[in-house]
């Protein structure tokens, strides 16, 4: 599959930027390599929720209630690991932006096909959005845990959650390996 390029542009405000402190907030505060980062993977994990729904909406064929039901998981996961990343952004004085607009512009995933979809089709394109949003996750994972130990924390339960999901889904259509063959 090729990856299918947007011309989409962001607005000129896009991206997490810093807050003004105020009141009582104090405490460890993100640099804006740490902002960015972190921003990287809430608009992945947003696209991975949008693109999930999509083919829950579509998906058609042989278990699709299975699958149906799987990625029911999967969106709610990512729906929830994008709400924890947005507000990690906030407890370190960072203001997430999840605009539409933004996330179309600055996602790592691929544009998913519009209509019916067979399951398979659909379990080889979500393990494809699972693994690029892992990517993403590990791409900037080593500089997190660099500035900010508990941040990287989030993003290794993120982690281990989309592998997991991604072996399963992909075990729906993968032939058995026999061992010494």
């Amino acid at each position: 599959m090729t990856t299918v390029e947007r011309d989409v542009t962001p607005p000129a405000d896009a991206g997490a930027h810093k807050t003004r402190r105020q009141n009582a907030e104090a405490g460890f505060a993100a640099s804006a390599s740490l902002t960015d980062n972190l921003q990287k993977v809430l608009v992945d994990l947003i696209e991975l929720h949008l693109q999930g729904k999509q083919a829950h909406w579509n998906v058609v064929g042989r278990n699709f209630r299975d699958l149906h039901l799987q990625l029911d998981e999967i969106i709610e996961a990512a729906r929830e690991f994008s709400d924890e990343v947005a507000e990690r952004l906030r407890a370190l004085h960072a203001s997430p932006d999840g605009r539409s607009d933004v996330v179309a512009a600055t996602t790592t995933l691929p544009e998913f096909p519009n209509g019916e979809l067979d399951t398979t089709e659909v379990i080889n394109l979500i393990t494809e959005r699972l693994e690029t949003t892992v990517a993403r996750l590990r791409a900037v994972h080593d500089e997190v845990d660099e500035e900010d130990p508990a941040s990287a924390d989030l993003l290794h339960a993120i982690i281990l959650s989309l592998e997991k999901f991604a072996w399963m889904v992909s075990a729906e259509i993968r032939k058995p390996t026999r061992s010494g063959t």
